[in-house]
Formats: structure tokens, sequence, C-alpha cells
């Protein structure tokens, strides 16, 4: 709330016939560029008029757009002359800066309202010369309107230009982190700490692919021919007999055959003894 000797220095700046509203909102050229557009034209040259580049992601400018273009829609379908609706749109910009910048209360605001408009429809009106093109009639319809439009949803316009808001994320960067290939010192990746369609997608098993590496050098290796393969010659064993054959088995110790023979006789008991335990079991009654 302003001060006492403030609200005395308004009265007699109004008394004196000193403006009250600052005509500097749109200039006659814009108001007659506005008046030739339809609705999504006005909106359109407001936003560049008004210099609003985040329209998409800002309310605030989305909420000011559309409060000045309502407002200058509504005078238009008013038939208000070209002063007319560039005096109009003064005065809205006029108790919205009131509530924005000056920080007035909804009662202060209405005060201001009321001296802006006092003395309309009077032949010889000391109290203001700002507003005087406007009828009484269309004086109360634009009282009326700036009633519904701003006065009636006063907190939410206070809410909006004095109150904080938290910054919407839009879009965020994931960054995804791979564990490292089995390589000492890092062990392998759990497969069950993952989910298995990750796991098989994006997660190569360093098991599977070291044997396919492997593999893919065995193949290589059998594919290359062996030095010792390419020198062999077949005439080297053209002059071996088959009593030389016979005599060089014969040179295997008899320990080594026998020992082979025990062991596969035991393996083969160890089976056999495995099979008629399975078959007593199935002949066995539940």
């Amino acid at each position: 709330m302003a001060a006492p000797g403030q609200e005395e220095d308004r009265d007699q700046d109004a008394i004196g016939g000193k403006k009250i509203i600052n005509w500097m909102f749109l200039s006659l050229s814009q108001i007659t560029t506005l008046s030739q557009q339809n609705v999504e034209g006005v909106q359109k040259e407001l936003g560049e008029f008004l210099n609003f580049k985040q329209l998409k992601t800002s309310l605030k400018e989305a909420i000011l757009l559309d409060y000045y273009t309502a407002g200058f829609w509504w005078a238009k379908e008013m038939n208000f002359s070209l002063i007319q609706l560039s005096g109009f749109m003064d005065l809205l910009n006029f108790v919205l800066e009131n509530l924005s910048d000056r920080h007035m209360t909804l009662g202060d605001n209405l005060k201001e309202l009321g001296r802006a408009m006092a003395g309309i429809g009077e032949t010889y009106s000391e109290r203001s010369d700002d507003l005087n093109f406007f009828s009484t009639e269309q004086a109360k319809a634009v009282i009326d309107y700036l009633n519904i439009s701003l006065f009636k949803h006063y907190k939410l316009y206070e809410y909006l230009f004095h109150s904080p808001r938290e910054e919407l994320v839009i879009s965020n960067k994931y960054v995804i982190e791979l564990a490292p290939s089995a390589v000492p010192p890092f062990p392998a990746v759990l497969e069950e700490g993952t989910p298995s369609d990750i796991y098989s997608s994006f997660i190569i098993s360093p098991t599977t692919a070291e044997t396919e590496s492997k593999g893919s050098d065995q193949e290589s290796y059998l594919e290359e021919p062996c030095p010792e393969v390419e020198s062999f010659e077949p005439d080297a064993v053209a002059g071996v007999t088959a009593e030389d054959q016979k005599s060089a088995v014969g040179e295997i110790p008899s320990e080594i055959i026998g020992n082979l023979e025990a062991e596969i006789n035991e393996k083969l008991q160890m089976q056999e003894a495995a099979y008629t335990l399975r078959t007593e079991k199935l002949k066995s009654p539940k």
C-alpha cells in the first residue's frame, strides 16, 4: 500500500490534469495492424509485438498472451474506434502492471482504476483527460470486463507473478555404463543380476565370446597346412612292413596294457551295477 504522502501526490497529479496511465503499451500503427486480423492473427501479432520467445515452454508468456488477445478481441467486438482500442489496451496493461510491478493489492488496484476513469462522461471535467474518449456506457462495459478477466482471478495472477515455481524437467539424458569385459582383474558379469532381455541384447557373455574366438582360432589352425605335414612325404612309410609294426607294438609294456584292461573292466562293472539298480527301482511297486 502506498504511503499517505504518495496518495496525496497522486491526487494532486490527477486534479492537476497529469496523466495517470502511461500511453506507451502499443502504438497506433500496431493497433491498426491488429484490427485487421482474425483471432489467430491477433494472437500471432501480439506475440511478436510483446517479444514473447518461449510461448511453448513458458506458462507466464502463454497466460499474458491470452490475457491481451482476449482483451483486444473483446474491445474489437464492442466496435471501439482505433483510439478507443489503444486506450483500452493501455488500461488493460495498466491494471496488470499495478499487480505485477507495483505489487498492489486488489483494493488498491481498484482505487487506481477508479481514479483513472474518473470524469468520463463529464463535459467539463478536471479530474482526468486520459480516457475521455469513452462514453459512460462504454466505461461501464470496460469495468465489467476488467472485473471478470482480472479482478475475479486476482489471486491466480498474484501467484503467477510473485510465487516461485519449480522448473519443469522437459527432457533427461541418461548415460548407460556397461560392465567391462571379463579380463583380469574384472570378473565376468553375473547373468542372474540383470534381466534376461537386457543381458541377451546388450551384454555379450565373455565365456561365449572366448569360446567363439577359440573355435575360430582352432578352425583357422586346422585350415592352415602344417609345415611338418607338408614336409612329410608318402615314401617315408612305404618301407615299413607288417613285421616292423608288430615288433613296435610288442615293445609296449604288458603292465600298461594290463592296467588299462583292469580300469576298463572296473568302469563296466560300475555302469552295470547302476543300470541294475535303476531296473530294480522301476520293477518295485510304488
